[in-house]
């Protein structure tokens, strides 16, 4: 008798699985990966086959069967790994598997499923009544003619027209395709019909080139790496300046992990950056690309998925998610712009991509590979290095000027005098610019000039932004808005301030700057759904000049050559968060920014606007200098033993009652203090700006064992579940917290 040991995809933290089920003789395909719609108590749900066996501890009578088993079952390899991603980032096991379900694969057994199309043959009995054989309807003739004109015969293959394609040119339906089948006049058969995403290219247009002697050098390591006997131990830092050919190195080890018949994973930091990464892929190896992320529509992420399951497709490009592509035979592992923040998933379980990437890439023997401009300390410590030092034309990294906005009258708002004359010098020459806030809206808050009232948030405990072209007010939280007031509710003033800038009031100041150039903003106010950002983008890409303003998605990867002008405004507003990381993220925005400039002939410069010009982290941008950044850096998190010389945990509870949540979090803080290993700090709990209503606790932990470390987290929190102590309150745990 064959056992299937199941994980229920139920999220109860108090669930102690897997759970044994009697296989019928009927799905003695069942493995390891396949995926149940099993009876769980009253209800049926989906399970993942983590395990067989020949027995179990319970009397087979006592076992239920499954009810079906899905068509599509995922891989050995990844219900391993979901299943260590559910442990590493103190989760569960069923929210782990679900990360590598197939697409479109709901809860009560819910699936996308294949789209079908029906199509016609003509044979030779119909080409014998269109000739007067057989007496035919005028909408039959009409069917039997068109097959006929596409010259298409029953031996020469299933091609014959679609059903829709009938209907568009003579208005025949499913039964007259029927009714010519019945009396042997077509042949009819379904055929797959696969969904294609569409992919656009934004920037510049990938051509062939030869490689520089430092991208050969980096590729044929890799590409070495990838055919040795210890290609899983293999693990790279692919360092290079803007503009220095990191995707060039990608596509050559790709190419040669094909060779070897071995898979290729692509990870990119943001949607919007995928369509770009992908084309250049799909120029170079053709249809065996495919491409995944959440925007496509549930058919086309379905198909992709099942061209990587069948191996049609052997290369996968897509955000953090695509770490769970079924890719077989694993070879090469590529995180590119791995310094981007973007890879933390926010969601439990709140995963690292790049760590799940290492993991993946140990565990199927391939070789990782991280790409930055601007590396983590993390990476620059643990990772063995490969350089590109410069830029592929030959041309120098762009000058970049600090400017002190301590020096500036405050007469010209929130540009700088040097910031409007280049500007200005750009409107005469017609050049494009790109500049970055990082900061939405029109003005971060509204008050009021005689009483001091602060409009704020009804939900959180923050400050409504002002969005003076829609005329609202909003919470970039919760997503409350209400009218932009005209005066006071607490005295009657209507003496309002207006404090700060965001892009929407920089959109509004270039415009009239530059004028007449266009100004274009990108930031997730002027992005709508679907693929506005890369409308935006292409519309900047194809003006003849212009300026690009937005948050920090305008500095992540985008190649326009003939950007010679970058603009950073609050570069310091970064370092004065309350972040061990807030010196490393100032770093790589100045310096990722600073690479959108001088790409092309024209050279490029770079305006830093600061009220911190001595600062490390802007200095050192402003020098290009990642390595003075990162040694100076590590030296501090060494010394104040923050990661990567320790590891953080931090938990936190959330409630209706503020007293609950505190009592709750102080009971969690006890059992944890009992459990946690020696030369553990546990710090709080803590009180966080009330979100959507709740109250906030936090806890953080920070250790040198990571493995004791969220051992402890889990045992607490599955105990504590188990006993419903903390009933009421809302819990959740983020390891290594960004």
């Amino acid at each position: 008798m064959a056992i299937a040991k199941v994980e229920p995809l139920t999220t109860a933290r108090a669930l102690r699985g897997p759970f044994d089920y009697r296989l019928p003789a009927a799905m003695d395909g069942v493995g390891v990966g396949s995926v149940l719609l099993i009876p769980f108590g009253r209800r049926r749900v989906l399970g993942v086959v983590v395990d067989l066996a020949d027995s179990s501890e319970l009397a087979p009578e006592r076992l239920a069967e499954p009810v079906e088993a899905l068509e599509a079952g995922v891989p050995a390899d990844l219900v391993r790994l979901g299943l260590w991603v559910g442990r590493e980032y103190c989760s569960t096991p069923a929210r782990g598997l679900e990360l590598v379900l197939p697409p479109g694969t709901g809860s009560g057994g819910r699936r996308t499923r294949p789209r079908l199309e029906l199509r016609a043959v003509l044979t030779d009995a119909g080409r014998e009544a269109i000739a007067g054989g057989q007496r035919l309807g005028a909408r039959q003739r009409a069917v039997l003619e068109a097959l006929e004109a596409t010259g298409s015969a029953l031996e020469a293959g299933p091609e014959g027209l679609s059903s829709a394609q009938l209907a568009a040119a003579c208005g025949a339906d499913r039964a007259t395709l029927r009714r010519l089948a019945d009396r042997g006049l077509v042949t009819l058969a379904e055929t797959e019909l696969r969904r294609r995403p569409e992919i656009r290219s934004i920037g510049e247009r990938t051509r062939e080139v030869s490689l520089t002697a430092e991208q050969a050098a980096a590729a044929l390591e890799i590409s070495d790496a990838v055919g040795s006997t210890d290609a899983g131990s293999r693990r790279f830092l692919l360092h290079g300046v803007t503009g220095s050919g990191k995707t060039e190195v990608y596509l050559a080890a790709a190419e040669a992990a094909l060779k070897r018949d071995r898979g290729v994973i692509v990870l990119v930091p943001e949607i919007a950056l995928t369509p770009q990464t992908v084309s250049r892929f799909r120029e170079r190896l053709g249809d065996t690309v495919a491409l995944l992320h959440s925007r496509l529509g549930a058919g086309e992420r379905f198909d992709e998925w099942r061209r990587l399951r069948s191996g049609e497709a052997r290369v996968c490009v897509g955000p953090r998610s695509a770490i769970f592509a079924p890719v077989a035979d694993l070879g090469l592992v590529v995180v590119d712009e791995e310094h981007d923040s973007g890879y933390k998933q926010e969601g439990d379980p709140r995963y690292d991509a790049r760590a799940v990437a290492r993991r993946r890439a140990a565990q199927c023997d391939a070789v990782f590979v991280a790409g930055t401009a601007t590396p983590r300390p993390e990476s620059w410590l643990e990772l063995e290095r490969l350089e590109l030092s410069r830029r592929v034309d030959g041309r120098p990294m762009p000058a970049v000027e600090v400017l002190d906005m301590r020096d500036a009258d405050g007469s010209e708002g929130p540009l700088h005098p040097r910031t409007l004359a280049a500007l200005d010098e750009l409107r005469r020459g017609g050049g494009k610019a790109i500049v970055l806030l990082n900061r939405r809206g029109w003005s971060p808050h509204l008050s009021c000039r005689s009483c001091g009232h602060v409009w704020g948030c009804a939900e959180c405990d923050v400050s409504l932004v002002v969005h003076r072209r829609v005329e609202r007010l909003a919470c970039h939280h919760c997503g409350h808005v209400e009218a932009l007031p005209g005066s006071c509710p607490e005295c009657g003033s209507v003496t309002l301030a207006r404090a700060g800038a965001g892009t929407e009031r920089i959109e509004t100041m270039l415009a009239s700057v530059v004028d007449p150039l266009p100004v274009f903003r990108l930031d997730s106010d002027s992005v709508g759904g679907g693929d506005s950002h890369l409308e935006i983008l292409s519309r900047f890409q194809q003006a003849a000049a212009g300026v690009l303003v937005g948050t920090q998605m305008v500095a992540k990867g985008h190649d326009f050559a003939d950007v010679s002008l970058a603009v950073v405004i609050d570069a310091d507003a970064t370092l004065r968060f309350p972040d061990f990381r807030a010196e490393e993220r100032t770093f790589a925005l100045v310096a990722q920014l600073a690479g959108r400039s001088g790409r092309g002939e024209a050279g490029g410069r770079v305006l830093v606007q600061t009220l911190a010009p001595d600062a490390e982290a802007i200095r050192l941008a402003a020098d290009h200098d990642s390595a003075g950044f990162l040694a100076a850096e590590l030296g501090r998190r060494e010394a104040l033993a923050y990661p990567p010389y320790s590891h953080l945990v931090r938990i936190e509870l959330a409630g209706a009652q503020p007293a609950e949540v505190q009592a709750h979090a102080r009971e969690l803080a006890v059992v944890l203090g009992k459990s946690l290993p020696a030369e553990t700090h546990l710090l709080g709990p803590a009180p966080k700006f009330r979100l959507r209503g709740r109250h906030r606790r936090q806890l953080l932990i920070k250790g040198a064992d990571r493995a004791a470390t969220t051992a402890a987290v889990r045992a607490a929190i599955e105990g504590l579940a188990t006993s419903r102590t903390l009933r009421g309150t809302a819990l959740s745990v983020d390891v290594d917290p960004q």
